[in-house]
């Protein structure tokens, strides 16, 4: 049995980044001061734990606390939801994604898992507009985590508990971020750049690297190549 845990923003899905914009514009709706970047590389970790936590340390001298953080969440969901509703065609899945996690989940030699840096509650709404069964999945998010690693760390003992062993574990992503949390943590990776900028993970040193799933069994195979970044 293998375990196959997907990234969500570029990897499942795109939305230009207006899913971003909306967590700026959200952050700026409540504490009246602008949002510093949407360029996740300046934060510590591309989390949303960290991500606002850093900002709120930032413009307050202080760390928010978890219920700050959550209603936060909140309305950063309602955002997201009503752009959803007004530009339903602006938020796409990569092409291909849905029917590669259908096909995966209808194989018994396959489990699979989300592992992304966003909190679960905006996972899910992503996840729900492009049809992808999030029930079905293990999800690990970024509550109450603060690096890449402790969330895939979390989607592997999930899937552990659950199941009796894995004999492969392959992590799929988009960003440089992903490739250097499957080298520290030695895992398998597969990249996914959508943009067909598929140089920028290869240089950064994943091995494979596709711009969407409408090929499942290349990609069927790319999991049995799949070996971590060098």
């Amino acid at each position: 049995m293998k375990l196959i845990i997907f990234d969500i923003d570029g990897t499942l899905v795109y939305s230009e980044r207006l899913d971003s914009q909306c967590f700026a514009d959200t952050y700026q709706e409540v504490y009246k001061k602008p949002f510093p970047s949407i360029d996740w590389t300046r934060y510590p970790h591309v989390v949303d734990t960290i991500i606002f936590s850093t900002v709120i340390e930032e413009h307050f001298r202080r760390k928010p606390d978890q219920a700050e953080m959550d209603d936060f969440q909140a309305l950063f969901c309602e955002r997201i939801t009503a752009q959803r509703k007004k530009r339903p065609q602006e938020f796409k899945e990569v092409p291909g994604a849905k029917q590669m996690v259908e096909q995966l989940l209808q194989d018994a030699g396959y489990v699979v898992g989300i592992g992304t840096g966003g909190w679960s509650g905006p996972a899910r709404i992503k996840l729900k507009h492009v049809g992808i069964p999030d029930e079905e999945l293990i999800l690990s998010a970024a509550d109450r985590r603060h690096s890449r690693e402790d969330i895939l760390q979390a989607a592997i003992e999930e899937a552990a508990e659950r199941y009796d062993g894995f004999e492969q574990i392959v992590y799929v992503g988009d960003a440089l971020w992903d490739v250097q949390t499957t080298r520290n943590m030695q895992l398998d990776f597969i990249g996914m750049r959508r943009k067909r900028d598929v140089e920028v993970l290869l240089q950064a040193g994943a091995s494979q690297v596709f711009a969407d799933y409408l090929q499942p069994d290349h990609f069927l195979e790319a999991i049995e190549r799949a070996k971590p970044p060098r």
